[in-house]
């Protein structure tokens, strides 16, 4: 069995460290160390000797080309991936030109990072073998013939078992090159393609010419060299499987002698992207029909402010018509303003905050006021509260700003949780709110209690599965509580609930405590 690698982060955010950290300890890859800047993360290189390390490119005082580069000059055997922003391809293509392992990009998916350390674990890995028995063959390489042929087929098999399909033609374009994931992904075997078929057969009709084209040219690479093209091949039943493909024409002196092709299939990564855009859609969707429900109650909730301002300005319209204004109706006319400014100010909050919860965002991470975010919830559902005799209270801790995450995916949660009590309490009860710090365990508390029906034993277990409701059909999606506990997870949280039937539910959201702004 292989002895486990290690894997040093280098990152200036300090966020980022943590989760990547925790991540990959919980993912088996215990020894995993940390560096704030380039410098601490090569001299730690130095001492500890990573077989992986991963370096953001945007660093201050030693960006990631920098440290990849004298990682390299140090030791070229030490696999680099680097973590790179959207639209950063030229900055990917350098690191890769600078023999990086691999790159992902920001914001970061834990599964495609997994993924591209276990691509280069297993680089590693086999150039360690291809290393060791090389140093083996020089060694021997003057006592018998013998091992030569043990180097040749040893170099066939480490390109029979490379995870990435390999495929090699010459200069008439014949297949001479087909590797087993070559032959995994596209179901011909070695022996009917090789010296057989033209490579084009595996592409779509022009899309090989595109990729010629593409070769020859300056654009990805430099000339005679195409790096992270993306395309599709056709496999032997027709299917088109898309793949990241990188190449080079091969020579021999000055002669060119073939091309060789390296092919990363994307399927599963493309799969990891659809997932988290239909979770992202799940979210989206979910707040659009808390919308619906909140447009209710706030419609409700300015509608009284604004008939009062709608009469104090027809009154005072009706006595200016009258007579001219003495100092008695003067003094009426400011507190009537005093008034209607009043409830203007009140009807626009209530309007803000509502359209502050409706803007579409991605995850936006800040310190959070928690009092502030429940204050503004109760203020959005207040109407529906009052509406159905429920009394709020509410044991909110003073100033805990020690969260970081998304205030308006928090809020969600809250409001889904809310609205899921009132719900429980058709003929009314009470609803509490509560906030608070566990400096012991770590966590910010956030506790939503009602005094309602409760949730059968039965349910209980089911209730964050999708479209899995309680509720007689028409009145709930099934999306609630699933986007609740989805947001509670992106935010490295749990989400605990206790109920008894006709006594009331609890739900119990735990955050992580942001130590550094606890100050």
């Amino acid at each position: 069995m292989s002895d486990p690698i290690k894997i040093l982060l280098i990152d200036d955010n300090s966020d980022f460290l943590f989760t990547t950290e925790t991540f990959l300890r919980r993912n088996g890859y215990r020894e995993t160390l940390t560096a704030p800047d380039g410098i601490e993360g090569i001299e730690l290189c130095r001492r500890e000797s990573p077989q992986v390390i991963i370096t953001d490119l945007r660093m201050p005082c030693m960006d990631g080309l920098e440290i990849l580069r004298r990682i390299k000059e140090e030791d070229p055997d030490k696999e680099v991936i680097v973590v790179t922003g959207h639209g950063e391809v030229e900055a990917a293509t350098r690191a890769l030109q600078l023999d990086a392992s691999d790159f992902v990009t920001k914001p970061i998916n834990h599964e495609a990072l997994l993924l591209a350390i276990q691509r280069a674990e297993k680089r590693h890995r086999d150039r360690k073998k291809l290393y060791d028995y090389t140093v083996l063959l020089e060694q021997r390489w003057m006592e018998t013939a013998d091992e030569l042929g043990k180097m040749v087929v040893f170099r066939k098999n480490l390109i029979d078992s490379s995870m990435d399909g390999i495929l090699g033609c010459n200069t008439r374009g014949t297949t001479i090159i087909f590797n087993r994931s070559l032959e995994r992904m596209l179901g011909y075997s070695k022996n009917q393609v090789c010296g057989k078929v033209p490579f084009e057969r595996f592409f779509q009709v022009g899309e090989a010419e595109r990729f010629k084209e593409k070769l020859r040219s300056d654009e990805y690479g430099g000339l005679n060299r195409l790096l992270l093209f993306e395309t599709n091949l056709m496999t032997k039943t027709g299917d088109k499987i898309p793949v990241q493909l990188s190449a080079t024409v091969v020579f021999e002196g000055r002669e060119e002698i073939g091309m060789v092709a390296f092919l990363r299939d994307l399927r599963e990564i493309k799969r990891l992207e659809q997932q988290f855009a239909d979770q992202a859609r799940l979210l989206q969707q979910d707040k659009m029909i808390s919308m619906g429900r909140l447009a209710a109650s706030v419609a409700h909730e300015i509608n009284s402010p604004l008939s009062g301002i709608l009469n104090y300005a027809r009154l005072m319209i009706k006595i200016l018509r009258r007579r001219s204004l003495e100092q008695e109706a003067v003094e009426k006319f400011k507190g009537y303003l005093a008034l209607m400014e009043s409830e203007t100010s009140r009807s626009s909050q209530v309007v803000s905050n509502l359209l502050a919860y409706s803007r579409k965002s991605g995850m936006e991470l800040a310190r959070i006021n928690i009092s502030e975010l429940l204050q503004k919830c109760i203020m959005l559902s207040q109407h529906k509260v009052r509406l159905q005799n429920i009394q709020i209270k509410t044991q909110l801790e003073r100033n805990l700003t020690n969260v970081r995450g998304d205030f308006n995916q928090i809020q969600q949660c809250i409001i889904n949780l809310i609205f899921n009590a009132i719900d429980a309490m058709p003929d009314g009860g009470t609803l509490t709110l509560k906030s608070s710090l566990n400096s012991r365990d770590g966590v910010v508390e956030i506790r939503v209690q009602d005094t309602g029906k409760g949730i059968g034993d039965n349910d209980l277990p089911h209730i964050f599965e999708p479209l899995y409701t309680t509720k007689a059909e028409g009145e709930s999606s099934g999306l609630g509580l699933p986007t609740v506990y989805n947001i509670v997870e992106r935010h490295k949280g749990t989400i605990l609930v206790h109920s008894e039937p006709d006594k009331g539910t609890v739900f119990t959201i735990k955050f992580p405590w942001d130590r550094e702004g606890a100050g």
